[in-house]
């Protein structure tokens, strides 16, 4: 494995930048914290254990076994996990073709369809590190209830992946539930070769040995002939804000949004970093004048490898990249924000969700913001997008039943000839939600969110998952306010008739 650069002409080898990543490369091997900056020695010295995953890992290899074979009467695996611990093994199980449902939003249209698999056949994987991330530990709380409710032991439906310790490794040990370590030296975005990566992945019968041995392969070679990988890191860290990504035709379906994940929320801070675009093909995703990244084909920079080997490379790339552009690849100022806003809320709220009062409404579409049609309102927050801007599509919907929302991305790029980025929420807080607040100040924000018809309580909890979806959508909307971004809501009190009004009215722009 290794990267091709087709522009090759474009790497300065001669150049004090290029220089420093080389010397990077060669510390990073040996582990070495001060790569950063002196303000980053702290989190750096706690963070670089990946480093040595595609090897240290295979120490789980024979507990990762013995649960799988304890488990083997369970049809169906869901993981309950945010960022780091669930975009890697759901690129696990879409690669090798295994069923693997990702719980990573409160939304109850999409925790509904994590329900509509037998209970007694079903078995939840919650990872995190601390277990107080507000989605994971709501999941958690709420199979818990269903699983109490249906008359199952909860220890033959549970399984805890969590650094030594924490608050959730000790409470479930006391629970009787089978608790799997993982490194707490390792950061979730850097986890995915980690037991937050592998664990869920070898449940739903991937042989995990196979990524690992890619990876060593990767990394060995890297190591030993590292020219290539530190062009990489020079024609990314030289290339500007936007970089765009596809999965077309590599048979890894989901590594974009694993990277996107790993190098927005590594890179978005201090007002610089890179802003990956995942696209539909190879056709889309021209605008912004980016660095075109693939894994196969002939963009500017193809970055060939199978799962493993992907891994470890990015993760690699991007800390060269920090230590490019001069920033803490390990930590996350700005994630906190929206965190504190939504509790802010729901305190505000004591559990039950507000009447909002929208400036506008046009059919099925309730209009926060200027427009008295969803058309002229569109049309005036693409007027606001600074002209080196981007537009990010923060979508708080059921991403199973409303993935047709997912078309207004390419429909935006070409319409305001900018760059378009498509989250779920609550998902891309934990990701690009990062570089939003952290990165370059030119972005334009296009929140949807949707009328919730069903509703599920969080046990122990004064509201539910629709009005914690909709604290989490207003709390980031505030923390983006905060900075004077543009910010457009619409929020569809019909979704399924709401999208397609949405859609044909980006058509009309």
């Amino acid at each position: 494995m290794s990267p091709f650069l087709s522009q090759v002409s474009s790497v300065d080898r001669q150049s004090t930048l290029y220089a420093r990543i080389s010397d990077a490369h060669q510390r990073l091997a040996k582990k070495d914290p001060t790569i950063w900056g002196p303000d980053a020695v702290a989190e750096a010295t706690i963070r670089l254990n990946w480093i040595d995953l595609p090897e240290k890992s295979r120490e789980l290899l024979p507990t990762v076994d013995a649960l799988a074979a304890k488990h083997r009467d369970k049809k169906y695996v869901v993981l309950a996990g945010m960022g780091g611990s669930s975009l890697g093994p759901e690129v696990i199980a879409q690669t090798y073709e295994k069923e693997l449902f990702i719980l990573d939003s409160t939304d109850p249209h999409y925790v509904e369809n994590a329900l509509s698999r037998k209970l007694e056949e079903t078995l939840i994987v919650v990872s995190s590190k601390s277990g107080s991330t507000i989605e994971t530990a709501s999941a958690r709380a709420f199979f818990a209830h269903e699983f109490e409710k249906a008359g199952l032991a909860l220890a033959n439906h549970m399984i805890i992946v969590t650094d030594p310790g924490s608050p959730l490794d000790k409470e479930s040990r006391a629970q009787g539930l089978s608790v799997i370590n993982a490194d707490p030296n390792v950061g979730g975005r850097f986890s995915v070769l980690s037991a937050f990566g592998l664990v869920p992945s070898a449940l739903t019968g991937v042989d995990i040995s196979v990524l690992l041995d890619s990876a060593s392969d990767a990394k060995r070679d890297f190591l030993n002939s590292p020219q290539e990988i530190i062009d990489c890191a020079y024609v990314i860290a030289t290339a500007g804000q936007y970089l765009t990504f596809t999965d077309e035709n590599c048979g890894m379906p989901g590594l974009s949004d694993w990277i996107e994940q790993l190098v927005a929320e590594s890179t978005g801070k201090n007002q610089v970093g890179r802003l990956p675009v995942v696209v539909e093909n190879a056709q889309q995703g021209r605008e912004g004048n980016p660095l075109r990244i693939s894994f196969t084909g002939n963009e500017d920079c193809v970055v060939s490898g199978d799962l493993g080997a992907q891994f470890i490379t990015w993760e690699w790339l991007t800390a060269l990249v920090g230590a490019a552009l001069e920033i803490d690849p390990f930590n996350q100022p700005n994630v906190t924000e929206a965190k504190e806003q939504t509790s802010t809320l729901l305190n505000e709220w004591s559990g039950k969700l507000p009447v909002f009062t929208a400036s506008a409404v046009d059919k099925s579409i309730a209009i926060f913001g200027k427009g008295d049609s969803v058309l002229a309102s569109l049309q005036e927050f693409i007027s606001t997008i600074p002209e080196d801007g981007y537009i990010a599509i923060m979508a708080y919907l059921d991403r199973a039943n409303d993935a047709p929302i997912t078309e207004l991305r390419k429909i935006l790029a070409a319409k305001s000839k900018r760059p378009v980025t498509f989250g779920w929420g609550p998902r891309f807080l934990h990701s690009t939600g990062q570089f939003h607040k952290g990165g370059q100040r030119n972005g334009a924000f296009l929140q949807i969110t949707g009328k919730c018809d069903i509703d599920f309580a969080i046990p122990e909890k004064n509201f539910g998952f629709a009005t914690l979806l909709m604290a989490q959508a207003l709390g980031d909307g505030r923390a983006l306010e905060s900075r004077s971004y543009p910010l457009l809501r619409l929020h569809l009190n019909d979704r399924e008739h709401g999208i397609g009004e949405l859609l044909q009215a980006a058509r009309q722009l």
